[in-house]
């Protein structure tokens, strides 16, 4: 038996997951969850940087000391583009933002302004969101920010909390690739963006690839853990590369995945970047995965929409788990109002911005919890059809089949609104893909796995899958012109 254990921190919470394999079987068992919430300060939105390590440190413990299990293996992923800055002294010089941080308002038209987007697309192949890394250092650049003076080391957050479990101080590949300033055709740092906006290359680690070995836990985490000797490895540490690492996808190029969870991730596996015209005009982006590939994909708000409207019903008193929403939605009128769910990144008053945003269309509003849920999952459907034709038009090929990984798997109802409105067979599980996706990793980087086809392999034989295959599609077909007329207006 080999234990592994995935550090997994994710939008609402964060855990600490035990991974064995044995026998050729993966089993997966939560040791410790924690809420991950950022904290508002006067001064911006922050992680909670040093109460999430010590709930790391608890999660180790329930292995090492409760558990009393020798671990062949540690690693951690979270979302990409945040990171903190370490001074020569090792310390933290400054409390790592939230990418949601409302420094990053406007930085895109800022950053524009010194360096063409098509020049910065060229070097990166990178989608243009305000909350990348490249954005949120000219914010600190423009601000006049101490911490980014004095900075001599840039991790991302992954790698952050690596670096408090080992010393080792190093950017790994999946995570740096979400930075837009990391460049997948030359596969190095694209310094020269740094150079064109004033920003220091100094900052840059070495890369690293997914399932390197960063070395032993540092005596004093091992003491406190019970965890003598335990390895931590360089897993995929962006959160959707360790995702897609466990897509239980069979050999074969007729597939694309929704990473499905706060956001949406949905893409393709390629083995080179696709960085030209077509591709950023698409806003599609070029992320690396496991063993070099690359996750050619578009951001989409996911099931953040739902997750801000359940909050603010709960501040109101009405409190509702998101299975009794999902069948809400089921028993719904159809198609109560098409959605945009991109134009809803922000956070708070979600069912009031909804219900302004429709009138601001012509539409009318969603009526109550049920009608409201409805509209969100319809939406979310409706604009992966978009996203899928956008990706085939690109690739020159069909896709035939849709595999959902992740939390929002378990959501039946969206699941067959996606069979529906793309006329395409969806595989859905398994929700516990992040972390099993980052288990999956350490094992190639210990040698208990050969290679990700058998990773994969052991996913398909850990966890049931769902199958969704289409209904008719005349009301989606209606829908979804309805749904390009808002989209372009």
């Amino acid at each position: 038996m080999k234990n592994y254990l995935a550090i997994d921190l994710g939008a609402e919470s964060g855990r600490v997951m035990l991974g064995t394999l044995l026998d050729g079987k993966l089993g997966l068992e939560e040791l410790h969850r924690f809420p991950n919430a950022p904290v508002r300060l006067p001064t911006g939105l922050y992680w909670d940087t040093l109460r999430l390590f010590h709930e790391i440190q608890q999660g180790l413990a329930v292995a090492g000391r409760e558990r009393k299990l020798a671990v062949e293996g540690i690693g951690t992923d979270t979302w990409g583009v945040d990171f903190g800055l370490l001074g020569g002294d090792g310390a933290l010089v400054d409390n790592p933002r939230h990418y949601r941080d409302a420094r990053n308002n406007g930085m895109l038209e800022k950053t524009f302004a010194a360096v063409p987007r098509e020049k910065i697309f060229a070097h990166t192949g990178l989608q243009f969101m305000q909350f990348n890394s490249l954005y949120q250092l000219n914010a600190m650049k423009l601000a006049g920010s101490p911490a980014l003076e004095t900075a001599e080391t840039l991790l991302f957050m992954p790698d952050l909390f690596n670096y408090f479990l080992t010393g080792a101080r190093v950017a790994e590949l999946t995570d740096a690739s979400t930075s837009q300033f990391y460049n997948p055709k030359e596969k190095r740092w694209a310094t020269e963006l740094l150079d064109a906006l004033g920003l220091p290359t100094r900052i840059l680690p070495k890369i690293v690839m997914p399932g390197t070995k960063l070395g032993a836990l540092l005596p004093h985490v091992a003491e406190a853990a019970g965890l003598k000797d335990a390895p931590v490895y360089a897993t995929c540490g962006h959160d959707t590369a360790s995702a897609v690492a466990a897509v239980p996808a069979p050999k074969g190029d007729d597939w694309c995945y929704i990473s499905s969870g706060t956001w949406s991730l949905m893409g393709v596996e390629l083995p080179e970047p696709i960085v030209n015209e077509q591709a950023l005009a698409a806003t599609l982006t070029n992320e690396v995965g496991f063993g070099g590939s690359i996750r050619l994909l578009k951001n989409i708000a996911g099931l953040w929409l739902l997750q801000e409207c359940r909050r603010a019903w709960a501040l109101d008193g009405r409190t509702y788990e998101y299975a009794e929403l999902a069948r809400m939605a089921a028993t719904a009128q159809p198609f109560p109002a098409i959605l945009d769910p991109d134009a809803f990144l922000e956070p708070g008053g979600m069912p009031d911005r909804i219900s302004a945003w429709c009138r601001k269309h012509g539409q009318a509003c969603p009526e109550g919890p049920a009608e409201m849920s409805r509209a969100i999952l319809e939406g979310l459907a409706l604009r992966y059809r978009q996203v899928l034709e956008g990706i085939e038009g690109l690739i020159g090929r069909k896709l035939s089949v849709i595999h959902i990984v992740g939390g929002g798997s378990r959501n039946q109802v969206l699941n067959q609104f996606v069979a529906d409105a793309t006329g395409r067979t969806v595989v859905a599980g398994p929700a516990e893909a992040t972390a099993a996706g980052n288990i999956m990793v350490q094992a190639i980087g210990s040698g208990a796995i050969r290679d990700l086809a058998e990773a994969r392999e052991f996913i398909r034989r850990a966890f049931p899958l769902a199958t969704f295959e289409p209904r008719t599609g005349a009301a989606w077909d209606g829908a979804y012109q309805k749904f390009l007329a808002v989209r372009s207006a």
